[in-house]
């Protein structure tokens, strides 16, 4: 049995890796339609030795439609995400539209599956960075309660979007020719190239930044603790691809190192790689392309008996993004999880 999809913001970033993971993990396809802005209709893209044209998304697109993957930014889903349930679709949005709606999931497979049956047409995907933080934290917090989480982030500028990867190597190539007195930042308030910047998007009242905020906010809905304590820092750096996260970790009662690989191990989703002195742990340019969430550097926190250390690194455009989002689509084919079009 195949599905029809629609892909809304297909000329991005993260629809270009919805196309290939559909392709790549085989989905049941049955008619696939391409939509984002009238600037884009008209191009074509590829998939599966076809070339598809590119639709302007309109009220009239998600008639006959089964599974609509949304990334196009919060002001299309809101828009377009509950006219594609009323249709009849099965919406997985990937903006921070729907996030925190407690009528909407927000659902990582590897933690939190169960949530998808509680849709009501809309399930979000959430943020990148807090994707790739729970996938790696929960199989430690089912064996003992997480009590405490801090983060710092590290993330790539193209969780920004391609503008801010061009603008990431015209700026590298200025530096190395000497003309860093003529970079004229666009993309961020202050160069990226050589440089780091103490936060992603934009700064709140509580000085908190709103990426810093969707991790605290998001990690808690996944896990089902409100009351949880979080604090985060996000921090933009020169890459391309690859998010990477020092974690802090206290449970509830002592974790050693060597137990948390054991059980991280064996994690759906997870690759350890922790062998410091081979000079072997997470690095964000080999996580490009591939699905898994790294971790290493597991080590005891030396400010608590019951913490841990970690360093956790994924795709922010694949794991953190598009994968989520066709993994959510996989369950919600296998668990028959549908709206009541698809159900015939």
């Amino acid at each position: 049995m195949g599905f029809n999809v629609a892909i809304v913001g297909a000329t991005g970033l993260v629809g270009g890796e919805f196309l290939r993971i559909l392709e790549q993990r085989k989905f049941p396809v049955n008619t696939l339609r391409l939509y984002a802005s009238d600037r884009s209709a008209g191009k074509k893209l590829s998939f599966m030795g076809q070339e598809l044209e590119v639709e302007e998304t309109t009220d009239d697109s998600f008639s006959g439609v089964d599974i609509a993957l949304f990334s196009a930014g919060a002001d299309i889903s809101h828009r377009f995400s509950p006219i594609a349930a009323q249709a009849g679709a099965v919406v997985i949005d990937n903006s921070s539209a729907f996030r925190m709606d407690p009528q909407v999931p927000l659902v990582v497979p590897e933690v939190n599956p169960k949530d998808i049956h509680a849709h009501n047409g809309i399930i979000a995907n959430p943020n990148c960075s807090t994707i790739q933080m729970v996938v790696a934290l929960n199989p430690l917090h089912q064996i003992s309660p997480i009590k405490r989480i801090l983060v710092s982030t590290y993330q790539a500028v193209s969780g920004t979007g391609s503008n801010a990867m061009e603008e990431l190597r015209q700026q590298t190539a200025q530096m190395m020719a000497g003309e860093g007195d003529q970079i004229t930042p666009k993309a961020y308030p202050h160069q990226i190239a050589f440089n780091a910047l103490p936060f992603v998007e934009a700064f709140l009242d509580n000085d908190y930044t709103t990426e810093e905020w969707k991790m605290i906010q998001e990690t808690r809905k996944i896990l089902h603790d409100q009351e949880m304590p979080i604090s985060a820092t996000c921090v933009r750096v020169p890459v391309y691809i690859g998010h990477g996260e020092a974690v802090n970790v206290e449970f509830g009662r002592p974790m050693s190192s060597k137990e948390a690989r054991g059980i991280l191990s064996k994690a759906p989703g997870v690759k350890v790689l922790d062998n410091p002195k081979d000079d072997l742990y997470p690095l964000p340019i080999q996580s490009v392309g591939t699905d898994d969430v790294f971790v290493g550097r597991i080590r005891q926190d030396a400010s608590h008996p019951n913490g841990l250390v970690m360093w956790v690194v994924a795709d922010n455009l694949r794991k953190g993004a598009a994968l989520n989002a066709v993994q959510i689509a996989e369950v919600v084919i296998k668990e028959e999880v549908l709206s009541p079009s698809m159900r015939r």
